[in-house]
């Protein structure tokens, strides 16, 4: 094997590829990246036991195809130091090196024989649009748990329905609950009765994972979605990635956010994101951020800490349904629901004190919903 290319080229494939490799494993090989140049192209893989990721690159000129298997991650951290050009990689013997502008580097190749094969994609069951995708899984990945002995908590719900054209992304840690909806463009199947199940799925896939690739693929175009029994695959631009499915189901959302009667308040996002991070400075731990709203003052007056050590903020805030409502948010998990909006103004839908409560966009609120529940107000 011998190719040219540059660095910059070599060092993007490599980086997208080692995202998936393993920090410890039992098995040597399973931290190595394949590099293949016999289809005319640089290719290159990585895989564990959960998740699979390739790359094709047209950049490299190749003058001995071939294919060599080195570890992964010293491979990148080789890419990061070399000089910035045109890239020399070749296998002499039982060694990979890559030189360039004066610069060499050797690396010892590993067995090819005992690598395993990397997984086919599943069936694609359609596409969505790159950017919209990255920004929904962003939305609700910070619902996720973070709890390893609750796996299927620790996920994102992926619902596809084929029959509306919707993609549905939830997740949820059980104290507060993300919901997403964004268009999406099924395959077309064969016609028959059965059409319809082609184009529609229902499963849950690590959060951890599924922002690593949403992020990865790219901010333009199409990503298309490929889903079987055990596995969910992405595709875009020349790069393949699959994860293995989580076990289990997440509690349906549909009765949780079913708010019988709420009292609605609407409040400028920016500027109750910039107050909830000042007035929780004074909340240690865990203790709450207090929102009272007043009808009459058409104003939310936020509150956190205890006896001396307080701070308070008021803010503009209309309030329609009640004349007056206190309710009280872990600050943590308040600050995160907001961050995960980018619309001007929010509506929060409020039941009250230790209740369930809904975040949403002012003018599309039905596409991105975050619920929380609220705690006791503290005693200020």
């Amino acid at each position: 094997m011998e190719f040219r290319i540059e660095r910059s080229a070599l060092t993007e494939a490599v980086a997208w590829a080692a995202r998936v490799l393993p920090v410890r494993s039992p098995v040597p090989v399973l931290g190595g990246l394949l590099l293949d140049t016999e289809g005319g192209r640089l290719r290159v893989s990585g895989l564990d036991y959960e998740a699979s990721a390739r790359i094709d690159v047209e950049a490299a000129e190749i003058l001995r195809p071939g294919k060599v298997l080195v570890m992964g991650r010293r491979l990148l951290d080789i890419c990061k130091v070399l000089p910035d050009g045109p890239v020399e990689c070749a296998v002499e013997g039982s060694r990979f090196t890559v030189s360039g502008d004066g610069a060499r580097f050797g690396l010892s190749v590993l067995p090819l024989a005992d690598y395993p094969a990397l997984p086919s994609l599943p069936q694609v069951r359609g596409a969505v649009d790159a950017a919209e995708f990255a920004a929904a899984v962003a939305d609700v990945a910070v619902a996720a748990g973070r709890d390893d002995t609750l796996p299927a908590l620790t996920g994102i719900r992926l619902g596809l329905d084929g029959e509306t054209g919707t993609m549905t992304l939830a997740a949820t840690d059980r104290y507060r609950f993300a919901v997403r909806t964004l268009p999406w463009k099924a395959t077309a199947g064969d016609p028959g009765p059965d059409r319809s199940a082609d184009v529609s799925a229902d499963v849950i896939v690590s959060a951890r994972r599924l922002t690593e690739i949403a992020r990865s693929l790219g901010r333009s175009g199409l990503v298309s979605v490929a889903l079987d029994a055990g596995s969910a695959g992405f595709e875009h631009a020349g790069m393949r990635t699959t994860v293995r499915l989580l076990e289990g189901r997440l509690p349906r959302h549909d009765k949780l956010f079913a708010l019988e009667s709420p009292a609605v308040a609407v409040v400028d996002r920016a500027r109750l994101v910039e107050a909830v991070k000042r007035v929780s400075v004074v909340a240690d731990g865990d203790s709450p951020v207090q929102m009272s709203f007043s009808a009459a003052d058409n104003s939310v007056l936020l509150q956190a800490g205890y006896e001396d050590d307080v701070a308070s903020q008021r803010l503009p805030a209309t309030l329609e349904g009640a004349q007056e409502m206190t309710v009280a948010f872990n600050p943590g998990y308040l600050a995160d629901a907001l961050a995960s909006f980018d619309e001007p103004a929010l509506r929060l839908l409020l039941m009250g004190a230790g209740q369930r409560a809904m975040i949403t966009g002012e003018s599309e609120p039905d596409t991105h919903r975050h619920l929380l529940m609220s705690v006791k107000p503290p005693l200020m």
